[in-house]
């Protein structure tokens, strides 16, 4: 077991953020819910951290037709959601993908995120980012 798991008051922590995490997702993810089933759309493996005096932040980008940002890091964990259009990304050494709506990708803590931008040059792309980070860092620096 990790030592911060040991700390009774750590894990009441870690279970109140991931709950909170849990409610916001189930937010955007569900909203229609009576009218659809429930099915998991993404599972993603976390970084052993403490979560000691860490935040999380949503924030929703949107891309215009072929708009994209320049090569980043984020300090924390961030975990993207695809609202609309479809969503090229190149995280650390992984390959670059696209993402279309309803699919979503996770960032490591300061993993390079060389390619993100809106893969359609006709339609717009929107995405929902939460980004998880000690309070007080910028949530994002240039890479």
């Amino acid at each position: 077991m990790r030592p911060f798991l040991r700390d009774p008051k750590k894990m009441f922590e870690r279970r109140s953020f991931l709950r909170s995490l849990g409610s916001l997702l189930g937010c955007a993810l569900f909203s229609n819910a009576a009218k659809r089933e429930s099915k998991v759309v993404f599972t993603h493996d976390l970084p052993g951290l403490s979560l000691k005096n860490w935040s999380i932040t949503a924030v929703e980008v949107s891309y215009a037709p072929g708009e994209s940002s320049s090569a980043h890091r984020h300090p924390g964990i961030t975990i993207v959601y695809v609202l609309e259009g479809e969503v090229r990304s190149k995280v650390g050494d992984g390959p670059e993908k696209t993402y279309a709506a309803g699919q979503m990708f996770l960032e490591q803590p300061s993993e390079l995120h060389a390619v993100s931008g809106n893969a359609s040059t006709t339609k717009p792309a929107r995405f929902l980012a939460l980004l998880l980070a000690e309070k007080g860092k910028p949530l994002t620096t240039p890479a």
